[in-house]
């Protein structure tokens, strides 16, 4: 059958403003993969500490990302329901992805910023939504502002490298890789120009969905969460604008780990949203580069869960928490019976203390068959 072309919908923001980052003082803007070899890291690395200068935001119409604010500072986080519909159709078809590496200066904490690289302004960057048997058609654009080279590889292609060699771009330049979706499931998609570490660390992954020919069954509503960690030169909770740091990340001591960009990014600003009754699908992922995540929701169990996000094998169920690595998804169902707060965890709890955390707030009357928990003047914890 024929396939048909198909664009995926651009990113919707009702708050905007002008994009303000600090150029990073790398030396040429056109770095190739040879010049960031593993070998150069930690020069590049100490590098990356010296002071920036502010940059003015690209504007015009073919800009691919704009940038929210949340009290008065850039925010790269991504709203958990910010994912594109359902795919209806039965036949395959074209499908154009379209990202724009940005490298911006963003909030991490309640007082501090990081040089965030990102897909379209938000780490993880755009779910991508395709079905089994579509070409994916994926034109990568570096930002001219950005001071490395950037790429894709789609851990749904099937090829070597997923796309990266034929999407590596120096700044302001635009490349393209297409790929037939031969496999459904959930995948990861990250940033692999070297060191891959570094990248993926500073913001360069998110999700890609390759429903199968039938579809998935229909769920009340859908949300995308991926987990991260942060590598610092600074401790967790120091004020300003903080630094990367390449002998953190090789070790792998993060000062910070994340769900969806950065601390409080489901907590304070998109937290997850339902009622009773319904049933919710959560895409799991976790960019890393380095931890297995222990995905929990504090007071749930998992109705069904897809393990490494393989639509093919049949879900495990009445499932209370999932391992993910990282580089890899998972899929989970849950039907919401009780009202309240939830809070979304790694159990491997210390990582809440280092920002780790989201909340799924339930609305809907009480069921007291189910849970009939009293006040409680010295309750704690949850």
């Amino acid at each position: 059958m024929k396939s048909q072309p198909v664009t995926l919908p651009e990113h919707d923001a009702s708050d905007h403003t002008a994009l303000s980052r600090r150029k990073l003082l790398l030396g040429s803007a056109g770095l190739t993969l040879g010049t960031l070899a593993l070998s150069a890291a930690p020069a590049l690395a100490a590098e990356m500490k010296m002071a920036a200068a502010d940059m003015p935001a690209k504007t015009g119409s073919d800009r691919l990302y704009d940038i929210n604010t949340f009290n008065g500072m850039s925010d790269i986080a991504h709203d958990p329901t910010d994912i594109p519909p359902p795919i209806t159709r039965r036949e395959p078809a074209t499908v154009r992805v379209d990202l724009e590496t940005v490298e911006v200066e963003a909030r991490l904490g309640d007082k501090s910023s990081y040089q965030f690289w990102t897909f379209n302004g938000r780490v993880p960057g755009p779910f991508v939504r395709v079905r089994v048997g579509d070409t994916v058609e994926v034109h990568l654009k570096n930002n001219e502002n950005s001071t490395m080279m950037h790429n894709v590889d789609f851990h749904a292609a099937t090829g070597p490298g997923g796309g990266a060699g034929a999407t590596s771009a120096n700044p302001g330049e635009e490349k393209m890789v297409t790929f037939k979706a031969l496999n459904p499931g959930l995948y990861i998609y990250h940033c692999a120009v070297p060191p891959v570490a570094m990248h993926i660390s500073s913001g360069m992954y998110g999700l890609i969905l390759v429903e199968p020919e039938n579809g998935l069954t229909p769920v009340d509503r859908e949300f995308y969460v991926v987990q991260g960690e942060i590598y610092t030169e600074e401790a967790f909770g120091t004020p300003g604008l903080l630094t990367q740091s390449y002998d953190k990340l090789i070790a792998e001591r993060p000062e910070y780990f994340v769900f969806n960009g950065h601390v409080g990014a489901l907590t304070e600003h998109y937290p997850l949203k339902a009622k009773v009754g319904e049933t919710i699908r959560i895409f799991f992922g976790v960019g890393g580069p380095n931890y297995t995540s222990s995905f929990h929701v504090i007071g749930e169990i998992f109705d069904r869960a897809y393990q490494m996000g393989s639509l093919i094998s049949p879900p495990m169920e009445s499932v209370q928490s999932i391992s993910v690595p990282p580089g890899s998804a998972n899929i989970v169902e849950i039907k919401l019976q009780v009202p309240g707060r939830y809070v979304l965890v790694d159990h491997a709890l210390s990582r809440a203390e280092k920002g780790l955390a989201g909340y799924l707030m339930v609305e809907g009357e009480p069921n007291l068959d189910i849970l009939n928990a009293p006040k409680n003047e010295n309750a704690s914890g949850h």
